[in-house]
């Protein structure tokens, strides 16, 4: 293998690692449609197309910048002292499929990424800004036009997201001779994600939220979910991804991988527990809606920290999470932002809670070989982790306002209010989810019966 400073270094790929990352690449790709069925149900039903198209559409916007610049804009050589990637360097992809094959035999000199091939690196990280970008969504559901949410993604994967999760994910001679600030030189602990796509997406979810208004009627309305089964498959679905994600991120089938799965189980199964408790305590019922948010929550905030805490640490991020998210779903009606399905509440406090957490509970026992404060490090690495928390929340929350802002003074973002009465499944698609009832036998294309014969 090439080891030298030539990127992409070349070489054969170990099977064992490329099989497990090619699974994690398709079960990180599976949490943006679990992601539009968990959104789904918490919105009204009128809108529930809606809300299921702002997370499937980010499939289709992010691939298409992603293979254009967006992996190179995150992988790429490190300009500006680790603030962006050279988006030229992998434009296309373009030196990613390349390489010498052995008929027969497989490939035996291609582009890697670690021991894996780079072109599955490559997928498996458009995952993360797939389901990154579908998460801001929800911030905005029952209200927001369909042509400018799509405009919006696209606008904001590449100015918000790009440059910082090359902060977070670039690690100096993975992909590139020099990476990310945040990871290289600042040296906070992000294994998968907590900053660049948790406190990330909670930032830009405020800002979005804040932008484009409050629905009509909330908070007087009464704006319950229309189909809490449909929440509960997708925080299922989102969990098992989420393995993916976590564990994935080793890049081989080794024992980091394994310590990220277990923590991972262990965050997500107790704050679930946390929350229920909570919600006992504080509204007498235990519910299923709390049951999937107390899930997801402390998968949020396990997702920086998998690595860095023990199993029993993990425990400890979890309950955490479990208690302040559920705590925090509730500031958006002292403070006034109608933040829809909780975008800040699960996962901008969640994402904090994980991070900050590292430096608290990590130990040098697990891989990073970092001890937190009560393991005896000192406040070093908690400040290192608070620093990254407030740039990214501060930078995404302020560049996302200004896109937002730019959308709604250009194209607009509001649905009619009209229309946001009526459901905007109707006029923005004109399609519903459910059909109750037909004066016809069957319905054709887009729902119009055959004319008679």
């Amino acid at each position: 293998m090439n080891t030298g400073l030539d990127y992409p270094v070349m070489g054969s790929p170990d099977a064992g690692n490329t099989a497990w990352v090619l699974a994690s690449a398709a079960m990180v790709l599976l949490m943006t449609p679990g992601l539009a069925f968990f959104y789904g149900g918490m919105v009204r039903a009128k809108s529930v197309l809606n809300m299921m198209m702002m997370s499937l559409s980010a499939i289709g916007v992010v691939w298409v910048l992603w293979v254009l610049y967006g992996y190179s804009m995150v992988f790429g050589e490190s300009s500006l002292g680790g603030w962006i990637g050279d988006p030229r360097q992998f434009a296309g992809l373009t030196e990613l499929v390349g390489g010498t094959y052995s008929a027969g035999s497989g490939p035996v000199d291609i582009p890697l990424v670690g021991t894996v091939p780079a072109l599955v690196f490559v997928a498996f990280q458009a995952g993360f800004a797939m389901v990154t970008v579908a998460l801001v969504s929800g911030a905005v559901a029952d209200r927001m036009r369909f042509v400018p949410w799509v405009v919006f993604a696209g606008v904001w994967a590449t100015l918000v997201y790009f440059p910082v999760a090359h902060w977070v994910f670039a690690l100096d001679g993975l992909t590139a001779r020099t990476g990310g600030w945040i990871a290289n030189e600042l040296r906070a602990i992000d294994f998968a994600g907590g900053t660049a796509v948790e406190i990330n997406a909670g930032a830009a979810g405020l800002a979005l939220a804040v932008v484009v208004g409050k629905r009509r009627g909330w908070p007087r309305e009464a704006m319950r979910p229309h189909n809490l089964p449909a929440v509960m498959v997708g925080a299922g679905l989102l969990w098992f991804g989420w393995f993916g994600f976590n564990a994935g991120s080793s890049l081989a089938a080794d024992g980091v991988a394994a310590v990220a799965l277990i923590n991972t189980m262990g965050a997500g199964a107790v704050s679930m527990v946390a929350w229920l408790v909570v919600e006992k305590i504080r509204d007498g019922k235990a519910t299923s809606f709390g049951a999937a948010s107390g899930v997801v929550a402390g998968l949020v905030a396990i997702t920086p920290s998998c690595t860095a805490v023990t199993p029993i640490g993990a425990l400890g991020v979890g309950a955490a999470a479990g208690v302040a998210c559920a705590l925090a779903i509730g500031l958006k009606y002292r403070f006034g932002y109608d933040d829809s399905l909780d975008v800040v509440g699960v996962h901008l406090v969640g994402g904090v809670v994980g991070t900050l957490m590292i430096g608290l509970l990590a130990s040098s026992s697990m891989p990073p070989g970092v001890d937190g404060l009560l393991y005896g490090g000192g406040l070093a690495q908690l400040g290192r982790q608070a620093v990254a928390v407030v740039v990214v929340l501060t930078y995404s929350f302020v560049v996302t306002a200004a896109i937002a802002a730019a959308v709604k003074l250009t194209i607009g973002v509001r649905a009619d209010p009209q229309h946001e009465v009526d459901g905007i499944d109707e006029h923005e698609h004109a399609e519903s989810a459910y059909e109750f009832a037909s004066t016809h036998g069957g319905g054709g294309l887009f729902g119009k019966t055959a004319p008679p014969a």
